[in-house]
């Protein structure tokens, strides 16, 4: 079967996530965490890298059907076959001290025998376990890593090629349940979970929790499914959200562009926390917003534009040299050297973050303004180097448009702090100044004059979609010539089959890499937010009927979208694009967009 990245659904417990396939295979799992080693790698090399397979016994293909349980993360998959109809349900249960992954098998009608096919490869595929019998349970051990599998009633299974593998027949109303969960090896097994118990606390409590979206305009089901799924990406010990529960899932396939999305960016911060408060969850905003103070703290000139779930500032990147790559993408990257690069844009990010999380009455501490004066006091010098820019470009500095038009948005926060909470202290005049100086600069460098557009960085005649966030962040009202021509000018240069690409890769050496990409989703949704900005909102609305299109069976998206192959490229499912559905569809039909 050729597996596309749209064959997946992710479940989770909001600590770790994994992905199954049609074909009732989990292909990809690390635990304990999102950053930890995966136990199960096939997603990126082949079954002996790792899975688990619970289908029909002679099923070789995808499933009949499959969803999630309406306004849950709890996955539904069933096969027809000749002997009858079968059930097999994944789900993560919020944990309490362990992870667990549940699969129930129930029969819907005839009698269907099965077979569970179970490969651990500890450290992203490379490592075989030894495995033992205990108290009917199958242990797997490596290192720090122990695996127990047990079945509700208990299946007899046998080892094989390195695996565990189980044949069982279930007839109509009948019930199998298995059971992995992790621990240490060095601590004693963790109290065992009820699997059923744990459905139903499951879908209660992920009903409950959508039942909070305050959203109920157009497609409120895919709204509400992009809101879970950014609650299934965030690290609840912390409240940190990861940009993709995946490594290395090819933006090209074949290409280099694989990398390591499983740590939480600075810059999905303000796009994150309208999202949440609009669409009514404070709670989760609050966290992402204490998240984010936490790992920013310290000295504003070593303040990096990613860190770890827990705010971890070393993610040093190398590769995986065993694994092929997902569709042949190689090399597998675990880790991400992006980390190294200035981007001065997340200075942006994070004052407006924190003056969209003021502005909102999220809970303030006295801590919060000290941290952005500091960070102001770096801009006010800093802001005149070239740096990578928001697209972690791989080619050099340059002065990119967009990252000073965010240093300007760092200026004006600031300066309408001041002016809004007079009982703030800060240079209001020297920061006036800064921000009509970076203004001045970016309208003069990055301006282009005779094609009516602003362009990728300064004197250069490429464009850029993050331009396109210009009218959002106030640096220059919609109505303003200059912002339609750069969405024209846009839209036409880098428009692909009605989607855009987020630069011109393949014509320009400005990231240092080889090879193309498909279109980048979530520009598609800042095209949506500027069209309707300036006044086009049908244009707007056809625009966001086709992105929501591209969702998967089960309304997910990745990174990127190839529309000539049709299929969906990177790291998956993606925040970003997922938190770009939901803000364009809060923009058109939310209580401030319904026209």
């Amino acid at each position: 079967m050729d597996r596309r990245i749209e064959d997946y659904a992710i479940i989770g417990d909001e600590q770790t996530a994994a992905l199954v396939g049609r074909d009732g295979s989990v292909d990809w799992l690390c635990l304990p965490r999102f950053d930890s080693g995966a136990c199960f790698a096939r997603l990126l090399g082949d079954e002996d890298n790792g899975h688990w397979r619970l289908a029909p016994k002679d099923a070789t293909g995808p499933c009949t059907r499959r969803a999630y349980r309406p306004d849950t993360l709890v996955l539904d998959t069933e096969w027809e076959t000749p002997e009858g109809t079968v059930r097999v349900t994944d789900l993560m249960p919020q944990r309490d001290r362990a992870p667990d992954l549940v699969r129930i098998v129930e029969g819907l009608s005839g009698s269907v025998t099965m077979r569970s096919t179970l490969r651990l490869r500890f450290d992203y595929g490379s490592i075989v376990p030894w495995m033992r019998r205990a108290d009917g349970h199958r242990v797997a051990v490596a290192g720090p890593d122990s695996v127990w599998l047990r079945s509700e009633p208990e299946v007899p299974s046998w080892g094989e090629d390195f695996g565990t593998h189980a044949e069982f027949t279930v007839d109509a109303g009948q019930k199998v349940a298995f059971i992995l969960t992790w621990h240490p090896s060095h601590e004693p097994r963790p109290p065992l979970v009820n699997p059923y118990k744990a459905l139903r606390h499951s879908v209660t409590d992920w009903q409950k929790w959508a039942s909070h979206c305050r959203y109920d305009g157009p497609h409120r089901d895919t709204v509400v499914r992009s809101l879970i799924t950014l609650k299934a990406l965030t690290y609840k010990p912390t409240g940190g959200i990861v940009a993709a529960p995946t490594t290395s899932l090819p933006e090209e396939l074949g290409g280099v562009r694989n990398w390591d999305y499983r740590y939480c960016w600075l810059r999905d911060s303000t796009l994150t926390l309208r999202a949440a408060m609009a669409a009514g969850y404070v709670e989760e905003a609050e966290a992402w917003r204490d998240w984010l103070l936490r790992a920013v703290a310290g000295d504003p000139a070593d303040l990096q534009i990613m860190y770890g779930v827990a705010g971890e500032r070393r993610l040093t990147e190398f590769e995986l040299p065993w694994l092929p790559g997902f569709g042949g993408s190689a090399p597998v990257r675990v880790g991400n050297d992006a980390v190294r690069q200035l981007q001065l844009d997340v200075y942006g990010e994070v004052m407006d973050s924190l003056a969209v999380a003021r502005r909102a009455g999220l809970h303030s501490r006295p801590d919060i303004w000290a941290l952005q004066v500091a960070l102001m006091e770096f801009l006010r010098t800093a802001w005149r180097q070239p740096d990578e820019g928001l697209w972690e470009v791989r080619g050099g500095r340059r002065q990119f448009v967009h990252s000073k038009v965010m240093v300007w948005v760092a200026a004006d926060r600031a300066v309408r702090a001041l002016e809004r909470y007079p009982q703030l202290e800060g240079d209001l005049a020297g920061w006036r100044a800064m921000r009509e100086e970076v203004h001045r600069e970016v309208c003069e460098k990055g301006y282009d004059a005779e094609r009516n557009t602003f362009t990728q960085f300064y004197g250069s005649q490429e464009l850029d979609a993050a331009l396109l966030l210009i009218p959002r962040t106030g640096f220059l009202p919609p109505d303003d010539p200059r912002v339609a021509g750069t969405i024209d000018a846009v839209r036409a240069e880098l428009g692909h089959h009605g989607l855009l690409r987020r630069y011109s890769a393949a014509e320009t050496t400005v990231d240092g890499l080889p090879g193309g990409e498909g279109t980048f989703l979530v520009c598609s949704f800042w095209l949506a937010d500027a069209l309707l900005a300036t006044g086009r909102r049908a244009e707007a609305e056809e625009l966001f009927e086709q992105l929501i299109g591209l969702t998967n069976d089960v309304g997910l998206l990745s990174e990127e979208y190839d529309p000539v192959a049709g299929r969906q490229l990177g790291n998956f499912p993606q925040a970003f694009s997922h938190i770009g559905l939901v803000n364009t569809a809060l923009a058109l039909y939310g209580d401030d967009g319904a026209g």
